[in-house]
């Protein structure tokens, strides 16, 4: 196994390793994963895995890390000007719930192991504080004439607590991405409905 693995560039190998892990951890969870089973998992040798990631807690901050980059490319395509306020909400809406569905292991890395595990909540704050920001802006550049004291990041977060409950129905095979986008779209344009004069 481990002996007999090929020479691959570094780069290569640290995807590897961190795509081992984020399937590894996203089934057995943070405290349950063992170094030995990510290396298995990599098929390379756990000294190997340690050189790379000196401990299972970098290794795990370099998944997170990565993830979440990952799940901002996915929605950036929403913050396009060209769109309107309600395409780029659509926007966001499928790239979020399109990453959740292709990535599951990721959602379940990022969203529901990394916001339990204190030393790493912070990291998982930053994508998803990101995706209140845009929702936020969307909602409030296509609410015409809103009541006075409205607060769009109140509601963005109403709005993105409720994709992340969506985006767990998602990951569990329960629901399509379009219908889930469909039905938070909706639920988004039902709730600026009663605002706009």
């Amino acid at each position: 196994m481990a002996g007999g693995t090929k020479r691959l560039p570094r780069a290569v190998r640290e995807q590897q390793m961190l795509d081992a892990a984020v399937e590894v951890f996203s089934v057995n969870g943070f405290h349950d994963t063992s170094m030995d089973a990510i290396a298995a998992a990599a098929q390379i040798s756990k000294p190997m895995l340690y050189l790379y990631y000196g401990s299972k807690e970098e290794l795990f901050a370099a998944c997170i890390h990565r993830e979440g980059l990952r799940f901002v490319e996915a929605i950036t395509p929403a913050g396009d000007p060209s769109l309107s306020p309600r395409e780029q909400l659509r926007a966001a809406l499928v790239g979020f719930l399109g990453f959740v569905d292709q990535n599951r292991s990721s959602w379940m890395v990022l969203y529901r192991q990394a916001i339990g595990q204190q030393a790493f909540a912070g990291q998982v704050r930053g994508s998803r504080d990101r995706l209140i920001e845009l929702t936020a802006k969307l909602l409030e550049s296509s609410t015409k004439d809103p009541d006075e004291g409205t607060d769009f990041s109140i509601m963005a977060v109403a709005l993105v607590g409720a994709g992340e409950a969506v985006a767990d129905r998602i990951a569990g095979g329960e629901i399509a991405v379009d219908a889930a986008a469909d039905l938070l779209e909706r639920l988004a344009w039902r709730g600026l409905a009663g605002k706009k004069k």
